[in-house]
């Protein structure tokens, strides 16, 4: 496996304090706060001149994590003293082209975008520059132009690394326990981050697969680094990833032959999977699958603690929120902006400034510390 996958995150720490409430914001423009005693150093320069629109450009509704993304940034920038213009594209990516032009003229200072296609997002961000208008790339890397100046994100190779560690543990795969029975799922073939999660457990697990401790009764078990794109499920569709794993079990499963374990890239697959096996008359406490997540949605904690899901890797995106708000108000005060990696993270132009954040395994034994005791649930969410 090469080792251009292998690297190390730096860790942290971010300014800001954690929003604790997450409501619902607008798509449309949004009028700024006045500023109120107490005020961040951000909020001050902001007063001071350093004000301005930021646009948002995010990428869907239909996933919890991104309107927490979401509202999140507006409100920290709106403290802040910025105005925001706060969208998102339905999974469309000509509706996010469109929605980033009209930030563009409507005179943004920057742009956070959490891209659909990071391919195809190359010519309107030309226009950005010709304004001078600064781009952060907001969780998946935009690729093919030298339009982007920044990237935000937490060390997804390392997302990855952590499911694969813990199927290894899980099974005891490290002290020679198996065969088991798995299926590898991975993510949307469009996200750049797609990748990064499935090579950094594939990293782990592929040495299971080749000594025959994980057994893959279905075939798809990606021969190549690049051949991940052949599980993918486009657009990370729960319904898709029901869908794929019920046409898995009917055709390799049953009698006795058993799935045993399911890789999985995000809480929105593993929803789906974990219908397909209730469906397929699985129980949770006899015989679940080992099961894999990522992003903490409040349905797979839910999952968690009733034995349908293992694990989620947490990206707190408050934290990554906090970053990104603290890089804003740097570009538009003339400060040097934060970065940790500036050699990873290459769009096929240019090697993209970046600032790398941790990820966290969370468990049922751990939600209650990790989840709720940090604010981020509270455990009448979570039924605790």
């Amino acid at each position: 496996m090469s080792q251009t996958w292998k690297k190390v995150a730096v860790a942290i720490a971010t300014a800001g304090l954690f929003a604790t409430s997450l409501a619902a914001c607008s798509s449309e423009r949004d009028t700024p706060p006045a500023a109120t005693g107490g005020a961040t150093d951000a909020a001050t320069d902001a007063a001071n001149g350093g004000g301005g629109l930021i646009g948002i450009a995010m990428p869907t509704k239909a996933l919890e994590r991104w309107n927490r993304d979401g509202s999140h940034l507006v409100e920290l920038l709106e403290a802040a003293g910025f105005e925001t213009s706060l969208q998102y594209a339905d999974n469309k990516t000509d509706q996010q082209i469109s929605q980033i032009e009209n930030m563009i003229n409507d005179g943004a200072k920057v742009l956070v975008i959490a891209s659909i296609d990071g391919t195809t997002l190359g010519p309107v961000l030309e226009q950005a520059a010709a304004k001078d208008v600064k781009v952060i790339a907001y969780d998946r890397l935009i690729n093919e132009t030298p339009n982007v100046d920044y990237y935000a994100t937490f060390d997804n190779y390392k997302v990855g690394q952590l499911q694969g560690q813990f199927i290894e543990d899980a099974l005891g795969l490290k002290d020679g326990k198996g065969p088991f029975n798995f299926e590898p799922f991975a993510g949307s073939p469009d996200d750049n981050n797609a990748k990064f999660f499935f090579q950094g457990a594939w990293d782990i697990l592929k040495q299971y697969v080749d000594s025959g401790k994980l057994v893959v009764p279905s075939g798809k078990a990606p021969a190549t680094d690049d051949a991940w794109k052949n599980i993918g499920i486009l657009g990370w569709g729960s319904d898709d990833a029901q869908s794929e794993m019920e046409n898995r079990l009917n055709s390799f499963y049953g009698g006795d032959t058993k799935v045993e374990v399911v890789l999985s890239p995000n809480d929105s697959l593993a929803l789906g999977i974990a219908q397909a096996l209730t469906g397929a008359g699985y129980k949770a406490g006899e015989g679940w699958p080992v099961l894999t997540g990522q992003d903490a949605d409040q349905a797979n904690v839910l999952n968690m603690l009733a034995g349908k899901q293992s694990m989620t890797v947490w990206k707190d995106t408050r934290a990554l929120g906090d970053a990104v708000a603290n890089m804003v108000e740097e570009i538009t005060s003339g400060k040097e902006v934060t970065t940790n990696d500036n050699e990873t993270y290459n769009n096929n132009v240019k090697v993209v400034p970046t600032l790398l954040l941790d990820p966290l395994v969370v468990t049922p034994d751990t939600v209650e510390k990790d989840l709720v005791d940090s604010g981020f649930y509270k455990a009448s969410d979570l039924g605790l």
